[in-house]
């Protein structure tokens, strides 16, 4: 599982405009639909086409738990493509991004500082250039560390040094034991 690609995912899809599909059967048409053939699915799903093409016929209905659950995780990727892009667009230009997270943070700092890892509760709206940064990652496929890197950057510059108005000697941020994490657009 992937927490801040899943995170990003998730503020995404607060933007939808339609609800994805239900039932697993909307759900197989639609993929069906979007990827034009029953092989394709059946492929990606790791079933067979046979089942895909029951599915489509409403011969079956309720899969298996674990089914169920990539066939809702397909569909909610494809879903509403141009309302996602614009989400992802405005929050990269104009809106920024606001991550809500609850783990534990501490810094590397000049001896002397008080740079103690604990757990903080933080909501911190990220500017434009930062929500671009992690889409753009996300979008090229990086790592859920590599996210949590890019997250830690913008909340140093942002949060600990509050864009340059202190803690100038701040050299890096350690964002670990995450408990909770949520993204906003």
């Amino acid at each position: 599982m992937s927490l801040f690609g899943d995170g990003l995912d998730a503020a995404v899809q607060k933007a939808f405009t339609r609800p994805a599909p239900k039932s697993a059967p909307a759900q197989m048409r639609y993929l069906v639909k979007r990827l034009k053939s029953t092989k394709a699915v059946a492929q990606m799903l790791r079933i067979s086409q046979r089942t895909v093409e029951r599915y489509v016929k409403d011969q079956i209905k309720k899969p298996r738990p674990d089914l169920a659950a990539r066939l809702e995780r397909e569909v909610k990727k494809r879903w509403q493509p141009q309302i996602r892009a614009r989400a992802r667009h405005k929050a990269a230009t104009t809106g920024g991004i606001v991550i809500d997270t609850r783990a534990r943070m501490g810094y590397t700092a000049p001896i002397g500082s008080t740079d103690q890892d604990r757990i903080r509760h933080l909501t911190v709206a990220l500017p434009p250039p930062y929500a671009a940064r992690l889409f753009d990652a996300q979008e090229a496929g990086a790592t859920d560390a590599r996210l949590q890197e890019i997250a830690a950057e913008a909340l140093k510059e942002v949060y600990f040094q509050d864009n340059g108005r202190r803690a100038g000697s701040l050299e890096e941020v350690r964002f670990t034991d995450i408990e909770h994490l949520e993204f906003d657009l």
